[in-house]
């Protein structure tokens, strides 16, 4: 097995190809990295539920909502803040 030299040409080449790959993965993660309003389907796959279960969040007023036509939308900041605002801390 001979020798290979690597360039610092070759480091910086690899590194644009990597993040380009990196930012590629990111864009396609869902999504819902920069996606502010989100249709339920998307949430009820964001957080593992039923439509009934996500109709259940609604009517009892757990996940605010917009109507816009026949279409609902969730607001993704306002389901983290949910979320963390819920979180359950075990102290044993």
């Amino acid at each position: 097995m001979g020798a290979t030299i690597i360039t610092t040409e070759d480091l910086m080449e690899f590194k644009m190809e990597l993040l380009e790959d990196i930012k590629e993965l990111l864009e396609n993660q869902n999504g819902q990295l920069n996606k502010r309003w989100m249709k339920s389907n998307e949430v009820r796959e964001l957080l593992g539920i039923s439509p009934g279960t996500l109709q259940n969040l609604r009517v009892n007023g757990t996940l605010p909502f917009t109507r816009i036509g026949g279409v609902l939308y969730y607001d993704h900041g306002e389901i983290m803040e949910i979320l963390e605002r819920n979180k359950v801390h075990n102290h044993l």
